[in-house]
C-alpha cells in the first residue's frame, strides 16, 4: 500500500519535504552535527565535495574523504529535529518515491553521531 502524502511529504523536484534531499545526494555514511556551522568544519577535509545544499538549520554536503563517500547533515537543536533527520533519512534510503512504496531490499545507513 502506497505512502500517504501526507505521511512522506516530497517536494515539486521530488525532495524529501525538509531535507530537500533526494536518494542520489546521501551516501551510506552519514555524520550528523547539531549547528549547521560544523558541517564545513567536518567537510573541509573531504577530498571533494560533491553536493551542497540547505533548508533553515537542515545543512548536508555529500563528498569524499580518502576514497569512502560521506555526508555530512545538520540537524538542528531538539530531539524533533532530530526524528525528522531520520525518518527522511529513512525515507531516502528505503522507500521508492514513484510507487511510495518501501523497496523490496532495505538497506541500513550508517549513521555518526
Amino acid at each position: 500500500m502506497p505512502i500517504k502524502s501526507s505521511e512522506l511529504i516530497l517536494n515539486p523536484d521530488g525532495s524529501v519535504y525538509h531535507l530537500k534531499l533526494r536518494p542520489e545526494h546521501i551516501a551510506d555514511t552519514i555524520i550528523t552535527v547539531g549547528d549547521q556551522d560544523r558541517v564545513e568544519q567536518i567537510t573541509r577535509h573531504f577530498d571533494s565535495i560533491e553536493f551542497t545544499i540547505q533548508k533553515r538549520e537542515f545543512k548536508t554536503q555529500t563528498g569524499t574523504y580518502k576514497g569512502k563517500r560521506i555526508t555530512v547533515l545538520s540537524t538542528g537543536i531538539g530531539p524533533d529535529n532530530i526524528d525528522i533527520v531520520l525518518n527522511e533519512l529513512d525515507a531516502l534510503a528505503n522507500i521508492d518515491f514513484n510507487t511510495r512504496t518501501p523497496k523490496d531490499n532495505l538497506k541500513s545507513l550508517n549513521i555518526i553521531r
